[in-house]
C-alpha cells in the first residue's frame, strides 16, 4: 500500500489495526500473524493484496471472478484448469506471501462448484444459478428454529424475525431459479406456523372460540377443538381454516411471493 498511498497517516492507522490484538473468551490476545476473520479491516486488506492476483490472472488471459478471498478461474478443459492451478499457486504463495488453502482449492466442473452459496447449471446454452443444497439446508434449519413450538418468544418477535430473515435470504439468492422449491418450502413453513398457534390455543374453549371467529361451523369447531391429534397432524387439518391469507396478515411473508417481486433473471 505504501507504493500507492502517500499519506502516512493511513498506513499508520492500518499498522495500529494489525497490532491491536483480539479479545478471545474474555482474554486479550496479540495478533502476531494475519488479520482476525470478520474484522473490519480484513475485507479491505484482502482486496488490496489480491488486486495483484487479479492483474496477474488478467495478464495470463484467463476469465475469473473473485469476491474477497474466494476466487474462481474458468478454463475450457480440465487439463487447462489443472495447469492453471499449478502455475497460479506459486505466484500467490511466493510473490504475494499468502497461504493457499489446498483443501478448499480444487479443479471441478462448473456444475459441481459451490460459490457464495450458489451452484450453477447450463440451460439453452446459458449459465443459470441455483441455490446450493447446503444453503437450502441452512435456510430450513433457521426457519425450523424460528417456528419452534417450544421456543419462548412472543408472536410479535417471532413474526418480525421471520419476516426479516425471509427478506434477507430471498434478496441474497434472488439470482437463482427456485420457484418450485420456494413453493414447497412455503407450504412446509406455514404448516409449522399453524402448529405453533394451535399449541398456544391450549384449552378446548379457547380453540373453539377462535375457530368460530374464523367462521368455522359450530359442529366442526367443536370437533376440531376436542381433537387429540398431535400438533403437526392438526396443522395439516387446519390449512383450510388458518388460510395462507391469514398467515400473511399475521406477518409471515411468503418466500415465493417476495421472490417473484425481486427476481432478477
Amino acid at each position: 500500500m505504501s507504493r500507492t498511498i502517500k499519506d502516512g497517516r493511513v498506513i499508520s492507522l492500518i499498522h495500529k489495526y494489525l497490532n491491536a490484538g483480539v479479545i478471545a473468551n474474555g482474554m486479550f490476545e496479540r495478533t502476531e500473524i494475519g488479520m482476525p476473520q470478520g474484522g473490519p479491516l480484513s475485507p479491505l486488506l484482502s482486496n488490496v493484496m489480491l488486486n495483484e492476483m487479479d492483474k496477474e490472472i488478467e495478464r495470463r488471459g484467463h476469465r475469473f471472478v473473485r469476491y474477497a478471498d474466494d476466487c474462481m478461474i474458468f478454463c475450457k478443459s480440465r487439463k487447462s484448469a489443472e495447469r492453471t492451478l499449478e502455475n497460479i499457486i506459486p505466484f500467490i504463495e511466493e510473490k504475494l506471501f499468502l497461504k493457499v488453502n489446498r483443501k478448499k482449492t480444487e479443479v471441478a466442473h462448473i456444475s459441481k462448484v459451490e460459490y457464495l452459496g450458489y451452484t450453477f447449471y447450463r440451460y439453452k446454452g446459458k449459465c443459470r444459478f441455483r441455490v446450493h443444497p447446503k444453503s437450502m439446508k441452512k435456510m430450513k434449519d433457521k426457519i425450523r428454529e424460528l417456528t419452534d413450538r417450544n421456543r419462548g418468544i412472543s408472536n410479535k418477535v417471532r413474526e418480525e424475525k421471520y419476516q426479516q430473515y425471509v427478506r434477507g435470504w430471498v434478496n441474497y439468492y434472488k439470482l437463482a431459479d427456485m420457484k418450485g422449491y420456494l413453493k414447497t418450502t412455503d407450504e412446509w413453513a406455514r404448516r409449522r406456523i399453524r402448529a405453533v398457534y394451535w399449541k398456544q390455543w391450549k384449552r378446548v374453549k379457547t380453540r373453539y372460540k377462535i375457530l368460530r371467529k374464523l367462521k368455522l361451523e359450530h359442529w366442526r369447531a367443536i370437533k376440531l377443538a376436542n381433537s387429540r391429534k398431535g400438533y403437526w397432524r392438526m396443522a395439516e387439518v387446519l390449512n383450510t381454516v388458518i388460510t395462507n391469507k391469514i398467515i400473511a396478515k399475521l406477518g409471515y411473508m411468503s418466500m415465493l411471493d417476495y421472490y417473484l417481486i425481486v427476481y432478477e433473471n
